[in-house]
C-alpha cells in the first residue's frame, strides 16, 4: 500500500483480493460492461467460459449479471473492508444469489490463484515505485492545490483501488474512492489528468 498524508488529509493506493476475484469472475462469465463503473477488461486476459448449464435453473445470464452487480457494489462500498466473506466451498453468504454462488463454486480456485498472482505483481510494482519516488506525486498534487488556493487543506480521505485493467485510465467513485489501472502511475501526465481534478474538489 502507498500512503501519503498531511494535516487533515490522506491518500492511499492499494489493490484488493476480493475485488480482484470479482473482476476475474466478471470476465470469465462474459459480463462485459457490468457494474458501475463499467471497467475495461482485466489483464492478463481471462478466458470466457459458458455458464448457461450452471445458471439455467436459477435465472440464467440476467440473474447472474444482477447478482454480480449487487456484489460488486457491496465490495466497492465496503472497501477497504471485505464484504461479504468468501467462504468456500458453500459460499453461504451468497445463498440469496444462487447464480453467482454457482459460478463462485465453479471458478473460485482459479479466481483465487489469478488474484494472488496479480497481488504479487502489484507488490513488485509498489517496491519499484517506492525506490524511484514515483509516489511522491500524490503529495505534490495536494501541495500544488493548496499553494494555488492559499489555504490549508480541508479534511479528506481518498482511497485509490488499483486493478490490472487493460485500459490506462481511472474512474472516480463519489465521494472518496477511485478505481485505477495499476499501470497508470507510470504515465505521470495521464495519472495527473485523472487524479488532479479529484484532489482539487476534495482539498
Amino acid at each position: 500500500m502507498h500512503d501519503a498524508g498531511g494535516q487533515g488529509w490522506r491518500i492511499t493506493m492499494d489493490t484488493s483480493s476480493p475485488i480482484l476475484i470479482a473482476l476475474y469472475l466478471r470476465d470469465v462469465a462474459g459480463l462485459d460492461g457490468a457494474g458501475t463503473p463499467a471497467l475495461s477488461h482485466a489483464t492478463p486476459k481471462v478466458r470466457h467460459a459458458d455458464h448457461s448449464h450452471l445458471t439455467a435453473e436459477v435465472g440464467g445470464f440476467s440473474a447472474l449479471k444482477t447478482e454480480w452487480e449487487a456484489w460488486w457494489h457491496q465490495l466497492l462500498k465496503a472497501y477497504p473492508e471485505e464484504a461479504p466473506r468468501l467462504s468456500p466451498p458453500d459460499f453461504k453468504a451468497f445463498a440469496n444469489s444462487p447464480a453467482l454462488q454457482r459460478v463462485l463454486q465453479a471458478h473460485f480456485g482459479a479466481a483465487l490463484s489469478w488474484a494472488r498472482e496479480r497481488v504479487a505483481e502489484y507488490q513488485e510494482i509498489e517496491a519499484e515505485r517506492e525506490a524511484s519516488g514515483a509516489t511522491l506525486m500524490l503529495g505534490d498534487l495536494v501541495q500544488d492545490r493548496l499553494l494555488e488556493v492559499g489555504r490549508s487543506s480541508r479534511d479528506f480521505r481518498l482511497s485509490i483501488i488499483e486493478l490490472p485493467l487493460n485500459e490506462p485510465r481511472a474512474w472516480y467513485l463519489e465521494p472518496d474512492k477511485m478505481i485505477m489501472s495499476h499501470k497508470l502511475l507510470s504515465q505521470p501526465e495521464v495519472f495527473r489528468s485523472y487524479v488532479q481534478p479529484v484532489v482539487e474538489m476534495l482539498a
